[in-house]
């Protein structure tokens, strides 16, 4: 098991629109056991309903397709609070937050020690609010889709740092006997903003391949030595569903939308795996030793099951709230989310938070200050 405690350019992406019927830029709503977590999981606080009916979120396309159904069916329980959620990645959502320009950010990479320092006000809290796989796509109109080719992590790496240019080529060929693959060029498709999916799929990369440790290394932005720029899971997704021959990778939500092919993944223990619930979960359900921040990576985790590119993502807030009832709005949102709230996670293929997350989320939550006193008063 990998726990990564927190201490630590792309091209543009031309090509055909594709309507993706779930996606878009913006949304608008009007060891562990998952499912049964303690506390309260209702629409709003003992002390009633905030006076505002808004709340502005921004950042990470990784959790769009979840939020989008969260925040939908938020608008219209107890309070009638609308969240209006930018997908606009996660390094935006960094960015706003620090601007003060969104009551919350959304990243599936927590934030560094450098960018905790430019807060002007005050600490900044990280609440892990979901958990996905991130699979590994392609197009190659000549593979079976039920097909589902074999990666190894270091194979991946040396992909991406171009050292492997053809499908045929004799390393993936070997781990593919039988499927006929094309004598195709490799288009290399990454993301082109600053991206959670990117840190956790370099931090995988990273801890499997010493020469991407070495050269590139893992971050939310680094330095791709090959390829092309997609902006968000959408737009790597569109990328690879409309470019013979591309391989990208994407938070699962996005490759079942859209069938899109995507492979099998080595774990740790030698198993070739396909992203999903059930692997996701296994691989997060090995992970206790979470630092006291609740900033960490878990990839490439052991044990039988165990899909080795999964990643938490987080909700960031101020710990000090200025406005009251944006606060105390902010806190009841949070605290469903946590609980009520991940009942929808299922569905659409994230893992429900474990227990233990979901007691460490619950005192983070009453963390947060509104004035005087605890914004949140369950």
């Amino acid at each position: 098991m990998m726990i990564v405690g927190f201490k630590k350019r792309a091209g543009a992406l031309a090509g055909a629109a594709v309507f993706f019927a779930l996606l878009s830029s913006v949304v608008y709503a009007g060891g562990q056991k998952e499912g049964s977590q303690s506390g309260a999981a209702g629409t709003m606080s003992a002390a009633g309903c905030p006076s505002t009916n808004g709340l502005t979120g921004a950042g990470s396309t990784f959790d769009f397709p979840l939020f989008s159904k969260m925040f939908a069916d938020y608008a219209s329980l107890g309070c009638k609070v609308q969240v209006n959620y930018q997908s606009v990645g996660s390094g935006a959502g960094q960015t706003q937050l620090l601007e003060q320009t969104v009551d919350f950010g959304a990243s599936d990479a927590p934030m560094t020690d450098k960018d905790m320092a430019k807060s002007q006000n005050g600490p900044i809290l990280h609440i892990p609010i979901t958990i996905g796989a991130e699979a590994i796509s392609y197009n190659l109109s000549s593979v079976p889709a039920d097909a589902h080719l074999k990666f190894t992590g270091p194979l991946i790496a040396d992909i991406y740092l171009g050292k492997i240019t053809s499908w045929d080529d004799p390393a993936i060929a070997k781990l593919n006997p039988g499927v006929s693959l094309p004598h195709e060029g490799i288009t290399v498709v990454h993301r082109s903003d600053g991206s959670g999916t990117t840190a956790i799929f370099t931090t995988y990369l990273s801890a499997v391949s010493p020469g991407w440790a070495s050269r590139v290394g893992a971050s939310t932005t680094v330095n791709w030595p090959v390829g092309v720029g997609g902006k968000g899971n959408e737009g790597v997704a569109a990328a690879v569903k409309t470019t013979e021959g591309a391989i990208g990778y994407n938070e699962l939500a996005y490759v079942l939308t859209n069938t899109i092919q995507y492979g099998m993944v080595q774990a740790k223990d030698g198993q070739y795996l396909l992203p999903s619930l059930q692997t996701a979960r296994t691989d997060a359900l090995t992970f206790t030793d979470i630092p006291a921040d609740l900033r960490f990576y878990v990839v490439n985790g052991p044990g039988k099951d165990a899909y080795p590119i999964t990643g938490y993502s987080w909700v960031l807030v101020y710990q000090n709230q200025h406005d009251p009832n944006q606060g105390k709005a902010l806190a009841d949102l949070l605290w469903w989310m946590i609980h009520d709230g991940q009942k929808l996670s299922p569905e659409l293929s994230y893992v429900p938070l474990p227990s233990n997350i979901v007691q460490r989320d619950e005192e983070q939550i009453k963390k947060l200050q509104c004035g005087t006193g605890a914004c949140y008063k369950g």
